[in-house]
C-alpha cells in the first residue's frame, strides 16, 4: 500500500496536486491488488497517485489530475454499486468518459443482466451493450450484430434465462448454423449429437455460468433445446425464448425460414459478426445482414449494432478488434 502525501510533500511537489474526495470508499479499494488500477491510472494520464487522508492524492499537469478525478470519482461510485475494482474496470470506465459516456456509467454499471446461480450479479458494461438488452426486453425479435467479445449470445442466454425463471416462457431453443471455421469436422467419430456438440459449446458455457449443473435437467425435460438450426426447419415455436447465435453463417434462405418459425408468446434474438462469415465460396451472402436491412423498419423488431467499444473479454481483444477494422477499412480503400 502507498504511504499518505503530507502537506510538507504537497508543498514541494511543483506541478497541480489536488485531493480527491472518496466519500468514505477506502484508498485501497480504488488502487487495486497490489496498487495495480493506481499504476495503470499513472501510465494512463502520466500523473502521481497516492492515498491523503482526507482522500486520494493526484499530482500532474493539470488537465491530466482533472482527467484522474473524472475516473477516480466515477470509480468510486462503481463501487458502491458493488462492482470489483480491477484493471479492466479502470480502463473500460476510463474509455467511457473518454468517449463523453461519463454521464451513462451508473446507468451501465447499474444494469444488472443477470445472476448467476451462485447469486453473483452480472452486470451490463457498455451502453452498446444496455441498448442490446433493452431491445431484448422491449421488442419481440431483436438482430444483434457486433463483434467477438461484446456479449452479443451471453446477454441473449442471461435475458432468455431471467424469462424462463420468471414464467414469461416455458422453453428456451438455442440453435446454430452447423458451419466449419475452416475446418471439417465431419470425420469426427460418433452419433450425430456427439458431432454438432462442438458448434453449439459456447451456448453450453453460457447456460453453466448463469445456472450451474441444472441446465442438464433442464434438457433432459424438454424444457431447454440446444440444436442445429436444421432442426428447426417446419416448426412453430410457441411460448419460447428463441436464440439463434453465429447467424452471419446462415443463409439468406435459412434465416427466413427461422424467422417465420416464431409463434405466439415467443421471443426471438438473431445475432452474430458480420466480419467471421464461414459460409462456402459462392454463398457468402448472410442471411444475417440481409435480415438486418430489410426489417430494420419493421414494428416490433430492433436491430442493434454493437462495436469495439462495447467489447468486455481480455483489453487486447478491444485492440485486436480495433487493428483489424484498421486494416479492412484501409484495404477497401485501396
Amino acid at each position: 500500500m502507498r504511504k499518505f502525501v503530507s502537506a510538507w510533500e504537497k508543498f514541494f511537489t511543483g506541478t497541480q496536486v489536488k485531493t480527491i474526495e472518496t466519500e468514505g470508499v477506502a484508498a485501497d479499494k480504488l488502487f487495486g491488488q497490489l496498487d495495480e488500477n493506481a499504476k495503470l491510472i499513472e501510465k494512463m494520464y502520466g500523473v502521481d497517485i497516492a492515498p491523503a487522508p482526507d482522500g486520494i492524492c493526484v499530482r500532474g499537469e493539470s488537465e491530466s489530475v482533472e482527467k484522474a478525478e473524472r475516473l477516480m470519482k466515477a470509480l468510486c461510485l462503481l463501487h458502491k454499486l458493488g462492482e470489483e475494482l480491477n484493471k479492466s474496470v479502470v480502463a473500460h470506465a476510463a474509455q467511457l468518459i473518454e468517449s463523453g459516456q461519463a454521464d451513462d456509467i451508473p446507468a451501465i454499471y447499474g444494469s444488472v443482466a443477470a445472476v448467476t446461480h451462485t447469486g453473483r450479479k452480472l452486470r451490463v458494461k457498455s451502453a452498446g451493450q444496455l441498448a442490446y438488452l433493452d431491445a431484448i426486453k422491449r421488442s419481440t425479435v431483436v438482430i444483434g450484430i457486433g463483434p467477438a467479445g461484446t456479449g452479443k449470445t451471453f446477454l441473449a442466454v442471461a435475458r432468455a434465462v431471467a424469462a424462463l425463471r420468471s414464467g414469461e416462457v416455458k422453453k428456451i431453443i438455442l440453435t446454430r448454423p452447423a458451419i466449419e471455421a475452416g475446418e471439417k469436422l465431419g470425420y469426427l467419430p460418433g452419433d450425430l449429437q456427439m458431432k454438432v456438440d462442438p458448434y453449439l459449446r459456447p451456448l453450453y458455457d453460457a447456460l453453466e455460468e448463469l445456472m450451474g449443473e441444472s441446465y442438464q435437467k433442464l434438457i433432459e425435460r424438454g424444457v431447454l433445446e440446444i440444436a442445429p438450426l436444421a432442426y428447426m426447419r417446419g416448426r412453430t415455436l410457441k411460448a419460447s425464448f428463441v436464440i439463434l447465435d453465429e447467424a452471419q453463417n446462415t443463409t439468406c434462405e435459412q434465416m427466413r425460414m427461422f424467422l417465420t418459425r416464431l409463434g405466439e408468446g415467443s421471443k426471438m434474438v438473431v445475432e452474430g459478426d458480420e466480419t467471421q462469415i464461414d459460409l462456402p465460396q459462392g454463398r457468402r451472402s448472410s442471411g444475417l445482414l440481409e435480415a438486418a436491412e430489410v426489417l430494420r423498419d419493421v414494428e416490433g423488431i430492433r436491430v442493434v449494432r454493437l462495436t469495439e467499444t462495447d467489447v468486455v473479454r481480455h483489453e487486447l481483444v478491444r485492440k485486436i478488434v480495433r487493428a483489424y477494422e484498421k486494416a479492412s477499412k484501409g484495404e477497401k480503400e485501396r
